[in-house]
């Protein structure tokens, strides 16, 4: 069976090679046919690309969605943390003992706060005075000449930041010494 598909393909290729011996116009439709089929062929391997690159970002964008979609609500979120820690600051210390059911609510509503920003990919930047400067998760808010410490050093921590994977939400805010190198 299959040798007689062979042979009827060899003869019609042979009858088609003799044809368009025979007939130029045979030969240049058969020259327009193939330059046809090969303009389809570069369109159908185009479109499967096209395809390919339309599923991969769709793709990257589904995991995007996925890791980063809270973050706008989570931006919204970070004065409400700062709001608590400012309120914890502001009691006095002879207050400490008075307040220490609200003073306990505070923390206990501060700590849930950052237990589900966790859950959802939210890290705290918190930096210590002494520390290094660095521009990619804190943003200078002041420089200072401050006795006793380097250029480039954190002197004061105004607000703590956040990131969310490896995504900045909101750089920590600092003052930086600007005390020149003795």
């Amino acid at each position: 069976m299959a040798d007689a598909k062979k042979e009827t393909y060899e003869d019609s290729e042979a009858a088609l090679e003799a044809l368009a011996e025979e007939t130029p116009e045979v030969d240049d439709e058969l020259e327009a046919l193939r330059a046809e089929r090969d303009e389809f062929r570069d369109r159908f391997m185009r479109s499967l690309a096209e395809a390919e690159n339309v599923r991969k970002r769709a793709e990257r964008d589904r995991r995007d969605g996925e890791q980063y979609g809270a973050a706008r609500f989570a931006r919204d979120m970070l004065p409400v943390f700062d709001n608590m820690q400012r309120a914890i600051a502001a009691i006095a210390e002879d207050q400490r003992e008075a307040q220490a059911g609200l003073i306990e609510g505070i923390e206990l509503t501060m700590r849930e706060l950052l237990s589900v920003f966790k859950k959802h990919g939210i890290e705290l930047i918190s930096p210590e005075v002494g520390d290094a400067f660095d521009p990619q998760v804190h943003q200078a808010m002041f420089e200072a000449a401050l006795p006793g410490t380097r250029a480039g050093d954190i002197i004061q921590v105004m607000t703590v930041g956040f990131m969310q994977h490896d995504r900045l939400l909101r750089p920590a805010q600092v003052g930086v010494s600007s005390t020149p190198a003795s």
